[in-house]
């Protein structure tokens, strides 16, 4: 996490950052990569980096049919005898939850199928994500804090996996995020090592993400992005303890939860370093994180509405005005910037977004009238981790491809070759050729038969 310019320019010399808003020297995409700065064209438009979370889905299993037998003897179809051993199948045992939800263990909606409320909010989450890191806009924050949603989301779940073993449950976690972390880092860790970088010690963080995974300057556009794993990491081992402190008083250590960031910027900062990185992202959204378990534990069901919606703009617009009140102090109003801004927004964000589920109990099961757009949205949750760590790398290797559309006169003619949405959609459709290359691994991960597609 930036604390400020002077730091953040520090840590692009380290060769590795800190914190979920760390600022590299704004540069297009594809000039960390000099292979790939060839000149054909404009130049792409610097952007900003942030950091994004993941539901893997699963088509619903379709209901066993009730045959009737009809009794030669008693033949009143009124009368519906017991099925037969076999006829209804056993049920399964609950399926182990991992890197956020998973297909056989997500919520679940009122209908037996899956709620298409987390899921489309996590899709939305990753849109934005991949928006941001191509247009860089200071406000995307503010419209929709996609890291505190995905926060929320994995906290809600990860307290209904607590009810079974705490040890397995974070084993399962571990499973199945590191295999696909592994395969990712592989071709970064080996692209880096060819473009002269030397690793020490802190290489053991590429095994483990405890904290932040070292790497060089040509390599910064995709290793950047893994302060979330490494917070998500953190929290996951954290859980047991942190689900056992809330059930004993709720809605006091949900507020409490906003303290730790006010102290870090107000009375302690914690040192410059991978441990300090990886404590002020947990403060930063450790509230978004508590509120998921207030959700499942019913605690926030059970409040007042007027009490959730004043106390959420209460939240917003602290946040908001710290943002714009601090904004020549941080030189951006961009939450991934401003900590206690970033905090108190997306606190006041996800209270609404969950506080809505929890006490209207939706489930958005209308996305099942739209085919295309369900489908969408169920591979966007089953390859979520594909999606978050491929897509910086879909957009580096985005500038490459559209310079060499500049040799072609008919695209040069017709093709909005210097907008960034045509950057922005080549992006996409790398990423869409990513899924069914390398979004196996998540199967694997997860103990299941690879497929191409969820």
């Amino acid at each position: 996490m930036s604390w400020g310019s002077e730091q953040q320019g520090q840590q692009g010399q380290q060769g590795y950052g800190y914190g979920y808003g760390q600022q590299v020297p704004p540069q297009p995409y594809g000039q960390g990569y000099p292979q790939y700065d060839q000149g054909y064209g404009p130049p792409a438009q610097p952007v900003q980096y942030e950091q994004p979370w993941q539901y893997v889905a699963e088509e619903p299993r379709a209901a066993a049919s009730n045959t009737i037998r009809m009794d030669p003897v008693q033949a009143d179809p009124r009368t519906e005898p017991e099925p037969e051993p076999g006829s209804v199948p056993e049920p399964e045992p609950e399926p182990e939850p991992g890197f956020e939800p998973e297909p056989d263990a997500g919520p679940r909606s009122k209908g037996g199928g899956r709620d298409r409320y987390f899921d489309a909010l996590r899709a939305i989450a990753l849109v934005r994500v991949v928006a941001y890191h191509t247009f860089g806009w200071a406000w995307a924050g503010l419209v929709f804090p996609s890291m505190g949603v995905m926060f929320a989301l994995a906290g809600s779940l990860m307290a209904k996996s607590l009810e079974r073993p705490a040890l397995k449950v974070v084993k399962s976690r571990m499973r199945r995020l590191l295999p696909p972390f592994w395969f990712w880092g592989f071709f970064v860790v080996v692209a880096m090592l060819i473009h002269d970088w030397m690793p020490g010690w802190q290489i053991v963080f590429w095994i483990v993400p405890v904290g932040d995974p070292p790497g060089n300057q040509w390599g910064i556009q995709a290793w950047e992005i893994l302060w979330y794993l490494r917070t998500y990491l953190w929290f996951v081992l954290m859980s047991p303890l942190l689900l056992k402190v809330f059930r004993k008083t709720p809605l006091p250590v949900l507020l409490l939860s906003l303290a730790p960031i006010l102290v870090f910027q107000y009375a302690w900062q914690p040192p410059y370093n991978r441990f300090g990185s990886g404590l002020t992202d947990f403060a930063t959204f450790l509230f978004c994180w508590l509120v998921g378990f207030a959700h499942r534990e019913g605690v926030l069901q059970r409040l007042k509405p007027a009490l959730v919606i004043l106390g959420s703009l209460a939240l917003l617009a602290y946040g908001g005005w710290y943002a714009f009140a601090h904004q020549a102090e941080f030189g951006t109003y961009d939450l991934d910037e401003v900590p206690v801004a970033q905090t108190f927004w997306s606190a006041g964000f996800v209270t609404l977004l969950m506080y809505f589920k929890a006490y209207y109990d939706v489930d958005f099961a209308w996305l099942a009238r739209f085919k295309r757009l369900d489908r969408t949205v169920t591979i966007f949750n089953g390859r979520a981790v594909t999606i978050y760590l491929w897509h910086e790398i879909a957009l580096v290797l985005a500038v490459p491809l559209i310079d060499q559309f500049w040799n072609v006169p008919a695209f040069e003619k017709w093709l909005p070759l210097e907008s960034q949405w045509f950057l922005f959609g080549i992006g996409w459709v790398l990423i869409w050729v990513a899924i069914p290359l390398v979004g196996w691994v998540e199967d694997v991960a997860a103990k299941k038969k690879p497929k191409l597609l969820p």
